[in-house]
């Protein structure tokens, strides 16, 4: 018996297949490296063009880059929410990302697929986002885009990072005010005394708000005169104390404090802190953990009464603590211990800052405030004494 030949209209290659339609328009296949059948997602005005896309394919199997076609139609909504879901991030960052999430990038980019979510969706979605919002969401929103879908890449769930705008993800903050030594003192006593201590922690710490909440007793040693940072407790948007680890490891730190603290630790030890070791440091007037929402109220109070920007966040404080800390000799490392800040400048690795040096750095700030205080005591005798002379003239 004759043996049968291929059927007329298609072509079987070394690799793949292509087949001619009654249009005159052809088809590609080939068998995936699982043995399915996949077929070209379009179809060719010649047999060379077909033969040219499977070429192609054949080539990206041997380099190892071949890409199952399926594999970005992942909906970018769910690929998200897991996204965050499997970050070990800390509770106030996931808040963050899921807000994002919900306010900025899903309206506009969640009913796609991954791999739909191409360069020109990517600067369409940011031009609709910078006419809506503040310029820092839209660079905020743009980073997280961007670390979801480095992930998709690194899955091979896409070829190729979509998210490919220059500068897109760069914050410019504004220059943050600073305040003096005499506003900080202000601010203290309007604060009322139940809260000076946070106020001057905060600046002369410089400790951050969440890391504040969550001290304990056992975590002063009024002798040494340090505190020993070792958990924080941020309040998230629901209320909640979220308590956990600080910000980075670097959180995790032993405070050297300034001498002209001693008075307001020791008083603050006696009438406000809970008993016992593990008794919090910050406690309302009630016996309630501190809770961001009520002291807000007073800070507001107390920043109006100074005369201070409406602008002047609490956290601001910190700015204080670093300037102050740089006049008095502090390298950039020792600032960083100080502040529990990290970084991953290599530079760095060769600065060191051991307790010692944080001892001397608060020996340092000691002085310097108590000058500046002793110098404004100055000028309020020396305005009294010349309103004497000219009274009695």
């Amino acid at each position: 018996m004759a043996k049968k030949g291929p059927k007329k209209g298609k072509s079987i290659r070394r690799f793949g297949a292509v087949r001619q339609y009654r249009s005159g328009r052809w088809a590609a296949s080939y068998l995936d490296p699982t043995g399915e059948r996949r077929f070209a997602p379009k179809t060719f005005d010649t047999k060379t063009d077909a033969e040219v896309w499977l070429s192609q394919i054949e080539a990206d199997l041997t380099r190892g880059d071949w890409r199952d076609p399926d594999a970005g139609a992942v909906n970018f909504d769910e690929y998200a929410r897991q996204w965050v879901e499997d970050r070990e991030i800390g509770a106030t960052t996931e808040e963050l990302y899921l807000r994002l999430l919900r306010l900025h990038i899903l309206p506009g980019l969640g009913s796609y697929d991954l791999d739909q979510l191409t360069p020109p969706r990517i600067r369409e979605w940011r031009t609709e986002r910078r006419k809506a919002t503040g310029a820092t969401t839209v660079a905020k929103s743009y980073r997280l885009i961007k670390a979801i879908l480095e992930t998709a890449a690194d899955d091979e769930l896409i070829r190729r990072n979509p998210c490919r705008i220059k500068g897109a993800g760069k914050e410019t903050a504004e220059e943050r005010e600073i305040a003096t030594v005499e506003q900080v003192d202000a601010l203290a006593e309007a604060v009322g005394i139940r809260w000076r201590l946070m106020v001057y922690l905060g600046a002369y710490g410089p400790m951050r708000p969440e890391e504040q909440a969550e001290l304990r007793r056992k975590d002063v040693d009024l002798e040494q005169m340090t505190i020993r940072v070792r958990k924080a407790a941020p309040e998230l948007t629901t209320g909640r104390r979220a308590e956990g680890p600080t910000k980075s490891e670097a959180g995790k730190r032993v405070i050297v404090l300034p001498g002209f603290l001693r008075t307001d630790l020791r008083r603050h030890l006696d009438w406000y802190a809970e008993k016992g070791a593990e008794g919090l440091l910050f406690v309302g007037e009630k016996g309630a953990p501190f809770r961001r929402s009520s002291f807000g109220r007073k800070w507001r109070k107390a920043r109006t009464k100074v005369g201070m920007p409406e602008n002047f966040r609490f956290y601001d404080l910190r700015h204080t603590g670093h300037t102050l800390m740089t006049r008095s000799g502090a390298t950039l490392k020792d600032t960083m211990v100080r502040a529990g800040q990290s970084t991953e400048r290599a530079a760095l690795i060769y600065q060191h800052s051991d307790l010692e040096r944080q001892k001397e750095l608060a020996s340092g700030l000691d002085k310097m405030v108590r000058g500046a205080r002793d110098k404004a005591s100055e000028q309020v005798r020396k305005g009294q004494g010349s309103a004497e002379v000219v009274h009695g003239s």
